[in-house]
């Protein structure tokens, strides 16, 4: 047995980018920073940053766009995943990726991030993306302010 799973409590480096493919699937992609902080061999306290990219796919992308700014503060649950292609200059690239299989929003309404009134009226928590086979996907049904009890 395998175990390919990634949890992150950071902030957001940059505001999420939400595209379509050509499929008609939904993707977004966005930067989460983490910090660490430690004493080094002087005794100094130290802060060093980590940066990790982030893909959330369906409707957890729809979300992720809707919901996220940069600067929000998130937990964020998924797997490690590094895809390689060559650039048109012929170079071959590669890149390592956290896909997202579930989200949480960690800040209340109206801290952290320069979020619009929109985004910082609801702080809700959202499901896995790809439930498990014969589970229904609530998330499909969409999530109305009105109704998040907080």
């Amino acid at each position: 047995m395998n175990l390919n799973k990634v949890m992150l409590i950071g902030n957001l480096t940059r505001n999420p980018e939400t595209r379509t493919t050509p499929t008609g699937q939904t993707v977004c992609s966005f930067g989460l920073a983490t910090n660490r902080r430690y004493n080094d061999a002087q005794g100094n306290k130290q802060d060093q940053a980590e940066f990790h990219n982030l893909v959330a796919w369906g409707r957890l992308a729809e979300i992720c766009g809707q919901y996220l700014v940069k600067g929000k503060k998130i937990y964020a649950e998924g797997r490690l995943q590094t895809r390689k292609w060559t650039a048109q200059d012929g170079s071959e690239k590669q890149r390592t990726e956290i896909v997202l299989e579930g989200m949480q929003m960690l800040d209340r309404a109206g801290a952290g991030g320069s979020a619009s009134t929109a985004a910082r009226a609801a702080e809700p928590s959202f499901p896995a993306a790809n439930p498990e086979p014969g589970v229904p996907d609530t998330a499909e049904e969409g999530i109305k302010v009105e109704e998040i009890p907080f």
